[in-house]
């Protein structure tokens, strides 16, 4: 059993890798409000006018940082499951780009129906300009870091945070949740974890993110492995940016 301050340690590294990643993401924001980020790709420099090609890259520096400052305090045991996480992570991802491949190929026209994900999704990160303002170097370093940065850090903050610590803590809030089995099911820890992964998300990806989430809540249950919701995550954010590479659909990452 962990005393007091392991487990608020514990519960420290679980929470602050996904809260700061997000944070970071403010600063583009923080950029606009004191005049360094400019929407105007003709008059400033890229670093300006797109400030994630750096912000992205730095937030992923910041991740890997933290993750491992704490990574003692993750248990990935047991390793166990990963064909069915992998599997899993197929059939999510292609649930979550089908809709916006139907409205893409069909040419179709916005509606309602954007609420389920028909939608255009060609704005976004586009590294292709990188290639021509910084040459095919700078190029493969962006896509590198972005894939870096969805494969391994999101994936793991984002798995440690929702099923690592949520899933737990909502099964007893009030006492010593990390005395909680991982992967323990609950009506509740269900409906929370699901609902708010869902709603970290755009809104045109809230159903694709509820069907994932989904998924990935059945996995934890099935593997009783944190290691099988991470790798999970890492097949499906590989498999979504191998997709926007090939198509353009730049608007999914």
């Amino acid at each position: 059993m962990l005393s007091e301050a392991q487990a608020r340690r514990k519960t420290v590294a679980h929470v602050v890798p996904l809260f700061a990643f997000l944070a970071i993401l403010l600063l583009k924001d923080i950029l606009g409000a004191v005049g360094f980020y400019v929407d105007n790709d003709t008059m400033y420099p890229w670093y300006r006018h797109s400030p994630e090609q750096w912000i992205y890259p730095l937030q992923t520096l910041a991740g890997l940082g933290i993750l491992a400052y704490f990574w003692k305090q993750y248990d990935f045991r047991p390793v166990r499951g990963l064909g069915l996480a992998t599997a899993m992570a197929l059939l999510g991802i292609a649930v979550w780009i089908a809709p916006g491949y139907i409205f893409w190929k069909a040419d179709m026209a916005e509606g309602w129906w954007k609420v389920f994900g028909f939608a255009p999704r060609l704005e976004g990160f586009d590294p292709t300009f990188v290639r021509e303002e910084g040459g095919a170097f700078w190029y493969w370093a962006a896509v590198g870091a972005r894939f870096l940065r969805m494969v391994v850090v999101v994936a793991l903050v984002e798995e440690i945070f929702w099923r690592g610590f949520l899933m737990r803590f909502l099964l007893d809030k009030d006492g010593d949740f990390w005395e909680q089995p991982f992967g323990k099911p609950s009506a509740l820890s269900f409906a929370v974890v699901t609902l708010l992964f869902a709603l970290a998300h755009a809104p045109v990806d809230y159903f694709g993110a509820l069907v994932y989430g989904s998924l990935t809540y059945w996995v934890a249950v099935r593997t009783k492995s944190l290691a099988a919701c991470v790798v999970m995550h890492a097949v499906a954010n590989l498999a979504l940016g191998l997709y926007v590479m090939s198509t353009g659909q730049w608007g999914y990452w």
